[in-house]
């Protein structure tokens, strides 16, 4: 046995990675964790951490200019640092990478600095930017590689004037105007953080609504907030041309509409970052590029477990870090299944979350539903502090009375999205959910006014309208 032996190997830095490493220390595992790229993945350095720093700026920008609706004057014209803005970002991202060294060091994780390729099943090369190549062999091997933007074959490579997330997050300067291709979660935050920076927003969706898997009534009401703000939304159709020029981008629309921009983003999704780990050493294969696991994230490769977006399951770093913990379980002889309920968030502002099945899911799985909606705006709360756009949805199963889904735009809902999914993890039914004592005043009592509306016993709505039906009653 080589001194590079490990119980656990782990292919992958970000928050399934790092997270389930820990987790491996933790319950006395020898681990290693190989890593091309700074510690902490797509989530800490090109995705959730960095796009979140400039939105908060971008989000406190807006607030500012709508100060005087609260009665606060700002003597003067409230504009952005770009620079400054991209500098704060920086340091918060070198600071959580610092973080997980530490934590890496504290518990005794040994890390290879380096691409990762399979040689079989419990073993990988590891090569260092020189180009020296050593291996490192393991009991159990986790994968946890991640994904990458998608780009659109066919369309320029100059990746200073057409752009995916990872390059966008970096520019040294803004676009004045910037055409947003994709209208799904990146190119929603995009959209919000742009244009309240001050950049000419136009946004192209194939789909017939922004948001094409989230519920339909977040997608509309967020549309009407894009629409005041004048961020041009172009859905149900594409792009169907896109040409550099000589100050930037000339993109043509299905439509035959032409739209001209200084930069493009193209946010049309994400695939897994598996092509160049060498499956096939090890026995697998790829669908779509996803590496196919079960519900205990083990792959058809006895030893090779595979959690967070390369397995294509669920594409948002907590679940990564759920399915990191329950792999590592299951790789140290425990038993565990992944059954959690997972909450999704959308960072505009208003921001946007949910758990659970949305309307139109509940509906195709042919489930008795009712549905309870509650405006934001109705709140004392929010008329008190003027965060008055947004609703919350609850849906639940007529038969059973089970909780299905909760789904909300508004102030703050990705905090307060949690006391939802903890409901849903329990079993809930919707009368413990609109049972529940939530403080008042706060945004969150939208939660349970919904879940009161989607048993027709709201305090705060007017009456439901009933009709009786009276078909096949004699005299009528």
């Amino acid at each position: 046995m080589t001194t590079n032996h490990f119980n656990l190997l782990f292919l992958g830095s970000g928050p399934g990675g790092y997270v389930a490493a820990i987790k491996a220390a933790q319950l006395g595992a020898k681990v290693a964790v190989i890593e091309k790229g700074p510690l902490g993945g797509t989530c800490l350095n090109n995705g959730c951490i960095p796009s979140k720093a400039l939105l908060a700026s971008a989000e406190l920008l807006h607030s500012i200019r709508e100060a005087g609706k609260l009665g606060i004057k700002v003597a003067g014209e409230a504009t952005c640092d770009w620079p400054a803005m991209q500098q704060r970002k920086d340091r918060t991202v070198a600071r959580l990478r610092q973080g997980i060294a530490n934590l890496f060091k504290t518990r005794g994780i040994t890390l290879f600095q380096g691409t990762g390729r399979l040689e079989g099943p419990g073993r990988l090369a590891v090569a260092d930017e020189k180009g020296q190549t050593q291996t490192v062999t393991a009991d159990k091997t986790i994968l946890a590689v991640g994904s990458i933007p998608s780009r659109i074959p066919g369309w320029p490579t100059d990746a200073q004037r057409v752009c995916t997330s990872d390059e966008a997050l970096h520019w040294k300067d803004l676009p004045r105007r910037l055409l947003i291709v994709g209208g799904g979660v990146i190119g929603c935050e995009f959209a919000c953080m742009m244009q309240a920076l001050g950049v000419t927003v136009t946004l192209v969706e194939m789909m017939p609504r922004l948001l094409p898997e989230m519920d339909a009534d977040l997608a509309a009401e967020l549309a009407k907030i894009f629409a005041a703000r004048r961020i041009a939304c172009h859905t149900g159709t594409k792009v169907s041309e896109l040409a550099l020029a000589d100050t930037g981008v000339m993109a043509r629309l299905a439509s035959g509409q032409t739209i001209e921009a200084d930069r493009v983003l193209v946010a049309t999704g994400r695939r897994a970052a598996t092509a160049e780990i060498n499956l096939a050493a090890a026995g697998l294969t790829a669908d779509r590029g996803f590496i196919r696991v079960n519900d205990r994230m083990e792959t058809p490769v006895a030893g090779v477990y595979c959690i967070g977006d390369a397995n294509g399951r669920c594409l948002l770093a907590h679940a990564a870090s759920a399915q990191g913990a329950v792999a590592v379980e299951n790789a140290l002889g425990h038993s565990r299944t992944f059954e959690a309920p997972v909450p999704w968030a959308v960072y505009t502002f208003p921001e946007i979350a949910g758990v659970g099945l949305t309307e139109e899911q509940a509906r195709k799985k042919s489930i008795p539903i009712s549905v309870g909606l509650f405006p934001i705006g109705y709140l004392g709360k929010a008329m008190a502090a003027g965060h008055t756009d947004g609703l919350v949805k609850v849906i639940r199963d007529r038969a059973s009375n089970a909780l299905l889904g909760v789904h909300m735009i508004g102030h703050n809902v990705t905090e307060i999205v949690a006391a939802a999914t903890c409901m849903l993890g329990a079993k809930a039914s919707a009368d413990e959910l609109a049972e529940t004592v939530f403080a008042h005043p706060t945004i969150s009592e939208a939660v349970k006014e919904a879940a009161e509306d989607a048993l027709s016993a709201a305090i705060h709505l007017p009456p439901r309208k009933v009709v009786a039906a009276m078909a096949g009653v004699a005299g009528t």
